[in-house]
C-alpha cells in the first residue's frame, strides 16, 4: 500500500514510523517548515525522513495546484495527516484510493480544533486521548476509525498530557493498521451534536484572571505552562509568568486575590480564599524571590 502523509511534530514521527513497520510504503511526506519565532521541544518529521529516504516536500499551501499534481500523480492509497496544522482541501483527498485519515489528539467528538490537549487540561478533564478519523471538509467531522484513552492527572501539564497522546496515538495507528490495509475499514459515528469544536490560542490566552476560583487558575498554569508560553499576571510594568506550580493545602481567606507572599513562599490567591502554591515565578526570564515580589506588591498594592 502506498501513502501520502502530511505530518509534524512528535504525533508526526510515531505515527510514520509505525507506517513503515507495518510495510507501508511511504511516497510523499509533507510537512511544515520550522518558524524560529515558535520553540521547537518537539521531534523533526523531516530529520526523520532524511534518515529513510523519504522525499519531503513543505509547501506554505496545501491548497497549492502543485501539491495537487504532485499527489496526484502518485495515485496513493491512503493519506494521512498527522499533526499536520493546515485543513487539507477536498480534492486533494480525493486522490486518495481507499481513504483520507487524520490522528486528532482528543476523543472524539469532544474538542475538535485546534490544541485540544491544552483546552482539556484547561477544562479539568480527567481523560482524553488520540482519535483516527475520516478526513472531511468539516474539520474533525469524519467517521471515527479508532481511539484510545489516556488518564489526566490532578497535576498533569498540557506537555505531561501531550507524551501521553503521542503514545495514544502510536497505539490507536498500530493497532487499526492492519484492517485498513487489508480492507476492512471500521467506521463508527461521530455525533457532533456530542462533542465540541475550539479554536487556537495565543500568548494572552494565558492571563490569569485572579477573580476566579483558585483550580480554574490553576488549570489554566496547567494548560499553558512551559514549554508553553505559560499563565502570567502583570503587577506595574513587569509581566510574571508562573513555572511551577501546585494547588496549595491551606486558605487565605484574609488575603486579596492576585499574588502574595506568605512565610517567604509565593502564593496565587484565587477569589474563593483557595490560592496555588508557586514554586517557580519569572520576570523576563529570572527567576523572581519572594523577597523580589513582596518589595514589587509593595510598590504596587492591589
Amino acid at each position: 500500500m502506498r501513502a501520502v502523509v502530511f505530518a509534524y511534530h512528535n504525533v508526526g514521527v510515531r505515527c510514520i514510523q509505525v507506517l513503515l513497520a507495518r510495510g507501508v510504503d511511504i511516497a510523499l511526506v509533507v510537512t511544515h517548515q520550522d518558524n524560529p519565532a515558535e520553540t521547537i521541544w518537539f521531534d523533526s518529521v523531516a530529520a526523520l525522513c532524511a534518515e529513510h529516504g523519504i522525499a519531503v516536500t513543505t509547501p506554505e499551501d496545501p491548497a497549492s495546484a502543485e501539491l495537487d499534481q504532485q499527489v496526484r500523480a502518485i495515485a496513493p492509497d491512503f493519506i494521512f495527516s498527522f499533526y499536520y496544522r493546515h485543513m487539507l482541501p477536498v480534492g486533494l483527498l480525493a486522490h486518495a484510493r481507499v481513504g483520507a485519515f487524520n490522528m486528532h489528539g482528543s476523543l472524539l467528538p469532544k474538542y475538535r480544533g485546534r490544541v485540544p490537549i491544552n483546552w482539556a487540561v484547561l477544562h479539568g478533564e480527567q481523560v482524553t486521548g488520540a482519535t483516527l478519523h475520516e478526513m472531511l471538509a468539516k474539520p474533525d467531522a469524519g467517521a471515527i476509525i479508532a481511539q484510545t484513552s489516556v488518564p489526566i492527572l490532578p497535576d498533569d501539564t498540557a506537555f505531561q498530557v501531550f507524551g501521553k497522546v503521542v503514545v495514544a496515538a502510536e497505539q490507536t495507528l498500530w493497532n487499526v493498521l492492519p484492517e485498513m490495509l487489508a480492507g476492512r475499514i471500521p467506521r463508527l459515528p461521530n455525533d457532533l451534536s456530542k462533542g465540541s469544536y475550539f479554536g487556537g490560542r495565543k500568548a494572552e490566552d494565558g492571563r490569569i484572571d485572579w477573580q476566579q476560583p483558585a483550580q480554574a487558575i490553576y488549570n489554566l498554569h496547567r494548560a499553558v505552562a512551559p514549554p508553553y508560553p505559560g499563565a502570567f499576571t502583570v503587577l506595574g510594568a513587569t509581566t510574571y509568568v508562573i513555572g511551577a506550580a501546585r494547588m496549595a493545602r491551606r486558605t487565605f481567606a484574609d488575603l486579596p486575590a492576585g499574588l502574595a507572599v506568605v512565610d517567604n513562599s509565593i502564593f496565587g490567591v484565587g477569589n474563593d480564599g483557595q490560592a496555588i502554591a508557586i514554586r517557580t515565578l519569572t520576570a523576563n526570564g529570572n527567576t523572581v524571590t519572594p523577597e523580589q515580589l513582596q518589595q514589587a506588591l509593595i510598590d504596587n498594592p492591589h
